[in-house]
């Protein structure tokens, strides 16, 4: 058998490369399982608002940068329902490539085994990881940062999990798909549509302008349980493209885009702890995770790297107080609030969503923009989702508070 590690990452994406890195970075004994090279290229976008990386000092790992930063919430088809709603604050995309040499760079000396990891057993003093090529791993704690989908972690379970699904193309086009220099947030005009199509579940563009001709165009479902199928958001991003006129003249890259939104928590009296999407943080309102990994990762790092000082902690020791370090009181109380407000949403058709997010971004931008990176302390959370409530249309209001029967769950994108 192995040597016993301090910490057993399992995982080779984004949430593994950050804890790897933190515990790393604080002397803790560290390795890793992943399925693939855990340098090799990730094949989706990671966005930002720029705002969060300042705080963290990141802004290097900046590709693209875009201060036109807007939304469309009309109908369209006429020059008022055209009006953009302008956010007012930058918007980024990841450099991919130095985000990943950034966590690896900062974990030089953690052991990564290329394997699958097939069964975890927790006892009394560490934990035990069968793998796939017939190797067991041994460690003090594990901690599964595989996504949302791994078997290896405990959740109840509290029905149908709704996804965000996305589908994308980076490439070039007849004519700009969005104006030059321009990042779009989200993009309901729907007059695209046929009457019929208007009466399913509605999506949106999420677009930017990539600069030297090339550009993003993803049509996006806010989130759905199943989730709305690839092909049919393929079709309802060529029917926008063909309505204005753009045809695709080379495709550089294509995405899909899938990902729980309302993801329940784990149970956090397991032995086994976890990070990134398999502890549902996923932002239940607005999608997005990697802000989180980089603000909650250090906490996490210092809890455990504390916790493992004592050599007399087991595994279901280490990870009581490693879940309390990441899901402490004041984080499950907000996730339980947008869980919540989540559920208000649900069924929402495509006219009252536009209602729904212009009100929404009518707020303050520090609310607006603390409650989609949940940075927001609880008692002022709660108040800007009852000064939303109070600014809501009387219908609006009237969905919120009775919540809806159809299975549809908004959010934003990641």
């Amino acid at each position: 058998m192995a040597r016993c590690a301090d910490v057993l990452v399992i995982g080779g994406a984004p949430a593994a490369l950050c804890i790897a890195s933190e515990l790393h970075q604080r002397g803790v004994a560290v390795e890793g399982i992943a399925l693939e090279p855990v340098d090799a290229a990730w094949p989706n976008t990671y966005g930002i608002w720029v705002d969060e990386l300042k705080v963290l000092d990141l802004e290097h790992l900046i590709e693209h940068r875009w201060s036109d930063t807007v939304s469309f919430f009309g109908a369209g088809g006429s020059e008022a329902e055209d009006q953009p709603l302008v956010h007012g604050i930058d918007y980024c995309l990841f450099d991919r490539a130095a985000l990943q040499r950034y966590w690896l760079d900062r974990a030089q000396g953690v052991t990564w085994h290329q394997d699958s990891a097939e069964r975890v057993e927790a006892g009394s003093e560490h934990t035990l990881v069968s793998c796939a090529s017939g190797e067991v791993r041994k460690a003090r704690i594990v901690i599964d940062a595989s996504g949302a989908s791994s078997p290896h972690i405990r959740r109840p379970d509290q029905g149908p999990v709704a996804g965000q699904a996305a589908y994308g193309v980076v490439g070039r086009f007849s004519k700009p798909p969005i104006e030059p220099g321009r990042f779009v947030l989200m993009d309901y005009r729907c007059e695209h549509l046929r009457e019929e199509q208007r009466l399913e579940p509605p999506t949106f563009l999420y677009a930017m302008d990539l600069g030297d001709g090339v550009f993003f165009v993803e049509e996006t479902s806010l989130a759905l349980a199943p989730a709305v199928p690839y092909d049919v958001l393929k079709q309802r991003l060529q029917q926008r493209l063909d309505h204005r006129g753009v045809q695709i003249t080379e495709v550089i890259h294509e995405e899909f885009c899938l990902f729980p939104m309302n993801l329940p928590l784990p149970d956090r009296s397991q032995p086994v702890l976890a990070f990134g999407g398999a502890a549902s943080m996923v932002h239940p309102a607005s999608g997005y995770m990697v802000g989180a990994l980089l603000r909650r990762g250090p906490g996490l790092a210092d809890a455990l790297t504390a916790a493992l000082a004592d050599p007399s902690l087991g595994s279901a020791d280490l990870a009581r107080r490693g879940w309390q370090g990441l899901w402490p009181m004041e984080l499950v109380l907000r996730h339980q609030l947008y869980q919540f407000g989540l559920g208000r949403l649900m069924g929402f058709n495509e006219r009252l969503l536009r209602t729904h997010f212009s009100t929404f971004f009518s707020l303050e931008r520090e609310d607006w923009f603390g409650f989609l990176t949940n940075t927001l302390p609880l008692p002022r959370l709660m108040g800007v989702m009852l000064r939303l409530f109070a600014l809501s249309p009387w219908e609006l209001r009237r969905g919120l508070v009775l919540g809806a029967a159809q299975r549809q769950a908004p959010g934003f994108r990641r």
